[in-house]
């Protein structure tokens, strides 16, 4: 089965730890370099001081560069997460919402690296931030991208 935009976005809102975090993927964009994601401030995901859990704030970005720049590069491609580290700069208490996107830049420079087999590490900064348009958390992940070997033919 192909997937498509909306159906990446239906599935992630089916996933059942997005479910039960609140979290809900609001817009795939159709050319997959953007994805818009939300999480209002529940009583299921506050921490004891009432506040977003850290844990919530970092899965609700946590698969998205990924499944995108899957999405991006096709099939030839292995992608993984490699490393993450979250900063928290201020208690969520309302809803967050983040902007997920890969420029063409981006792209370039990962087919570039990546031409003759070599992995290459993409850094990312991703930002949550509330109603407010406050930064609530900055999150540096880093993925690993490597072009996969073509089998010798027999």
């Amino acid at each position: 089965m192909k997937t498509t935009p909306r159906l990446l976005k239906r599935m992630l809102n089916l996933y059942p730890p997005y479910l039960g975090a609140g979290v809900k993927v609001t817009h795939v964009s159709a050319d997959w370099h953007r994805l818009n994601v939300s999480m209002p401030l529940r009583w299921y995901n506050r921490n004891a001081l009432g506040t977003h859990f850290g844990g919530s704030l970092y899965s609700m970005v946590d698969p998205h560069l990924v499944l995108l720049l899957m999405q991006l590069l096709g099939q030839e491609y292995l992608v993984w997460d490699k490393a993450a580290e979250i900063e928290f700069i201020k208690p969520g208490k309302n809803k967050v919402s983040a902007n997920i996107q890969i420029t063409d830049e981006v792209l370039a420079e990962i087919k570039r690296e990546t031409a003759h087999g070599e992995k290459h590490f993409s850094h990312f900064v991703l930002e949550i931030k509330d109603e407010a348009g406050d930064l609530v958390a900055r999150l540096k992940k880093t993925i690993y991208v490597r072009k996969k070997q073509s089998k010798p033919e027999a």
